[in-house]
């Protein structure tokens, strides 16, 4: 069996997230994708974050009925700090026989070397998935060199372009923008009628 590991914040989820992960789990022949919301990112602790409740709301709105999408609770229910390492690692006790498959961005592959124990993390996933972004320049050489064994283990995803952030959402719905088009339109009925993320 094998499985995606999908890790972020989701504040919110956008269509970029679900599109990316659609893509992985075709590309990569993953069985499913494991939705890992992060409730306190280590590498956010100066950025305002929206209550974990919200978050993990709208979290299963976007996921839906998607039998190749799966919420995992594995760092909800368990306190921080949530380091990437020790969610693999809790997740390969979860699922001994499955081959992990750890997703993660390009722009978060080249900053690898800056996360916390990385070359444990590394040997942690049988493979990563690396989702580039047209235009991103990524050297794998130069990150294998610092992370022995990771050009063995990526894996290249191509997705299509998609100028979609989180960040730019929140600040898209704060100033009563047009945002509607880049959710699910679960989502979008949540954010809407709670009155999410009306503040700057």
């Amino acid at each position: 069996m094998r499985l995606g590991i999908f890790g972020g914040t989701f504040d919110p989820p956008h269509l970029g997230h679900l599109i990316l992960a659609a893509e992985a789990h075709a590309q990569l022949g993953l069985e499913r994708v494991l939705w890992v919301l992060t409730p306190v990112p280590p590498h956010k602790t100066n950025q305002p974050v929206a209550p974990l409740a919200e978050r993990l709301d709208l979290l299963v709105a976007a996921l839906g009925d998607d039998p190749a999408f799966e919420l995992s609770r594995v760092d909800i229910d368990r306190p921080p700090p949530h380091y990437a390492v020790d969610t693999v690692d809790l997740l390969r006790a979860q699922f001994p026989q499955a081959r992990l498959v750890y997703l993660m961005g390009g722009d978060s592959l080249s900053d690898l070397p800056l996360w916390h124990r990385p070359a444990e993390f590394v040997r942690a996933c049988d493979e990563i998935g690396v989702m580039l972004r047209p235009g991103h320049a990524m050297d794998l050489d130069v990150l294998d060199a610092r992370l022995p064994g990771l050009r063995a283990r990526a894996r290249l995803v191509r997705a299509p372009l998609l100028e979609i952030s989180s960040s730019d959402l929140r600040r898209r719905i704060s100033l009563g923008q047009p945002y509607r088009y880049f959710l699910a339109q679960s989502v979008y009925h949540l954010v809407a009628s709670r009155h999410l993320y009306q503040e700057a």
